[in-house]
């Protein structure tokens, strides 16, 4: 019996899952979103979280750990078929993500279910997204309708005039 022992298995070894739990931190850091089962979806959103409140701190120490739980990796993209580094994942982590929580408490990571199912073992499929811009961009349009919708009633409220007595019945 697996009392007291923290983690899924994910029938793999356990050098196995710590490699697959970096590499899909690191993904999920260098796009913001990833795609995978819902069961690993679980299990890495509470390391993305751990890292995500050391990059908040923003000390050497800090840094220095992230690096140790994650490693180095370096984010490439391709421009005119030839591969540009764009940074480490460390970096963006720090400069990028650490910045972008400040203000929040926790639960920087969202993991939506898809209805999808994987084709070779019929798993259930979902995406694991950090949470941030989606919310600036609904800020800026609530503003902005919420101006809109004032100026609409105070005109309208000018135009309209009350009821008369006689209207009523």
């Amino acid at each position: 019996m697996r009392h007291r022992i923290s983690g899924r298995q994910l029938g793999r070894t356990s050098e196995h899952r710590l490699a697959m739990r970096r590499n899909l931190v690191a993904s999920l850091f260098e796009h913001e979103t990833i795609s995978t089962t819902l069961t690993k979806a679980k299990e890495v959103k509470s390391f993305a979280e751990k890292l995500i409140t050391l990059a908040k701190k923003g000390t050497l120490s800090a840094r220095r750990r992230a690096a140790a739980m994650l490693g180095e990796r370096n984010i490439i993209s391709y421009e005119d078929n030839k591969a540009v580094e764009k940074g480490t994942v460390i970096r963006k982590l720090f400069s990028e993500l650490g910045p972008r929580y400040l203000d929040r408490v926790g639960g920087y990571t969202r993991i939506i279910r898809l209805a999808l199912r994987r084709l070779g073992d019929n798993s259930q499929l979902s995406l694991l997204q950090l949470v941030g811009k989606e919310e600036e961009s609904k800020k800026k349009l609530k503003s902005a309708t919420k101006k809109g919708i004032r100026k609409k009633t105070k005109k309208t409220t000018k135009t309209e005039r009350p009821p008369d007595e006689a209207d009523q019945q």
